[in-house]
């Protein structure tokens, strides 16, 4: 063997009683595993005295916004810490391929609170298959810190065929999404994403989605939107989800499947029994959430649709002209912004984690409700004023879930884990730093919510089952050796919202392909990471 990991607690993967065993690996592969008694034990050139510390498959985060982080950072240890060895991006309906010169320009400023502006990478690629090809090839061609899978965002191939006007696709730009999408799975894609609370993707009807939908499915890929509520109405609109993905007969993951704001305390049995029901009728449905309350996104996100439209240009416009911005307001305010979930927007739950302009870094911590108080003003000339001078890059936490629904949702059969974790920000989400030793330390350990064998099946073969990867997911003979050993007595997140960058403990080695990305709890110069493409099924 190359690298021999004795006497270590395996934790397969199959929700199945853990059991001592050495594993040995060669070739970037698990080539052996001898259980505790099981006859003489393997040789390695190196070898790892685990003495009880857990074996797992690495960790799958379902729902990852590393879409630039991944080639600006080397390092890249907010996931490579967690024990992530592989992410799923291009989520939210919002990302960089496929695209044109003028989609390219869009997109970087829409989604500049998610990955930056971007100005630091150099976006020589347009269509999917480029990109992937520039994540393998990124940091003088030695790849990526962590594994990544790529989702279309049909909110960037609406952008691209219709541009950013609220009205039904002509036959022809239909035409040619149903294009776009085809050749994005063709190139490795392994499903298509929606924002439906972001524009333009939310200017799609549900037979606009179908037509998509059913491209995805030919070529057996998976749809994950973000619904069109979180908020009131939020299960309509997880009703919605899955009546058009049975219509399509495509199969559905629901992203950061939560249940949100006050008019949902108390109803994740609601969602779970719909989703039970769609499940014993045929439905082929999973969904991920993270281990938190407080939600994160970008302040122009609460904005309604109507004044989206048109594009980031647009929405400044719309913020300059007092008339307008007053019935922005009050559409907030007063009637509940599609933007805001249907619900009227309570700013003292909202507050700045990030912003583009250094020079607002004051803003940072504080809600908009706080920040408007120390000004005497009230909370939305605050809002209009921030959203105008950080030119719509600020990114928010919005302080708005229930810990008991939380909980009921992470137990579901279908469920994986997704850290949603942007990076970028002054003070960003815990989540991006902690979502997967939360799951192993505090709900596992701590709450005892799930048997820690449960919750590392949660995070392993779930999220691989979903992604159809034949080799990764398990500990098994053959498989990948994509491998996390961390201790279940004192595995924890060290992100808090107070020092959300701070990283986890109890985790002091991650292997990808056999190769250390983290080795005795630092973070090795090893780029073992690759784009993992959609395996076509035999």
């Amino acid at each position: 063997m190359d690298l021999l990991i004795r006497d270590a607690r395996v934790i397969d993967g199959t929700g199945d009683a853990s059991y001592r065993a050495d594993v040995g690996i060669r070739n970037g592969r698990i080539a052996e595993i001898r259980k505790e008694g099981g006859g003489p034990r393997p040789t390695a050139a190196e070898v790892i005295e685990a003495d009880g510390l857990a074996l797992s498959p690495g960790f799958i985060d379902m729902h990852a916004h590393s879409d630039l982080a991944l080639l600006r950072d080397p390092d890249h240890s907010a996931k490579a810490a967690q024990g992530v060895t592989l992410e799923v991006i291009g989520q939210d309906g919002l990302s960089y391929a496929p695209v044109d010169d003028r989609t390219l320009a869009q997109v970087r400023q829409a989604i500049t609170g998610w990955n930056g502006d971007g100005s630091d990478i150099d976006f020589s690629w347009r269509t999917v298959g480029e990109y992937l090809d520039t994540l393998d090839r990124a940091h003088g061609g030695n790849g990526i810190a962590v594994n990544a899978a790529y989702l279309i965002p049909q909110g960037t191939v609406r952008m691209y065929a219709v541009g950013w006007d609220d009205r039904d696709a002509t036959p022809q730009e239909l035409d040619r999404m149903r294009q776009l999408v085809a050749e994005g799975l063709e190139q490795g894609a392994v499903g298509m994403s929606s924002g439906l609370t972001y524009t333009p993707g939310m200017y799609a009807k549900d037979s606009e989605l179908a037509e998509l939908c059913r491209v995805v499915a030919a070529y057996d890929g998976y749809y994950c939107p973000h619904h069109r509520s979180y908020g009131a109405g939020a299960l309509d609109a997880y009703r919605e989800m899955v009546e058009l993905t049975r219509e399509a007969d495509c199969a559905l993951h629901l992203a950061h499947a939560t249940m949100n704001f006050g008019v949902n305390k108390g109803k994740a049995p609601d969602l779970l029994s719909l989703i039970d029901d769609a499940l014993g009728s045929g439905a082929d449905i999973s969904l991920d959430t993270y281990p938190y309350t407080p939600g994160c996104t970008t302040l122009v996100a609460m904005l309604p649709s109507w004044a989206s439209e048109g594009g980031p240009d647009a929405i400044m416009a719309r913020l300059r002209d007092d008339e307008t911005a007053e019935k922005i307001r009050h559409h907030m305010e007063v009637i509940g912004a599609d933007g805001c979930h249907g619900v009227p927007i309570e700013w003292d739950t909202i507050e700045i984690s990030g912003v583009s302009d250094p020079g607002l870094a004051s803003c940072v911590g504080k809600t908009i409700a706080e920040s408007a108080g120390m000004r005497g003003e009230a909370p939305w000339v605050t809002a209009r004023r921030l959203l105008l001078n950080d030119k719509l890059g600020s990114t928010i936490l919005q302080h708005v879930g229930h810990e008991e629904n939380v909980q009921a949702i992470m137990k579901h059969r279908v469920h994986t884990g997704g850290s949603d974790g942007i990076l970028q920000g002054f003070k960003p989400h815990p989540r991006a730093y902690g979502t997967f030793p939360q799951y192993l330390g505090r709900y596992a350990r701590e709450l005892g919510i799930l048997s820690l064998e449960e919750t590392v099946a949660h995070l392993t073969s779930r999220p691989a089952a979903r992604l159809r990867l034949p080799d990764r997911g398990l500990v098994r003979e053959g498989y990948r050796a994509d491998l996390v050993l961390f201790d279940p007595d004192t595995v924890a997140a060290g992100s808090t919202f107070e020092a959300p960058r701070t990283l986890p403990v109890g985790i002091p080695h991650v292997l990808i392909d056999g190769r250390f990305v983290i080795e005795d709890g630092r973070r090795t110069e090893v780029l073992a990471g690759r784009a993992v493409r959609r395996t076509p099924r035999a």
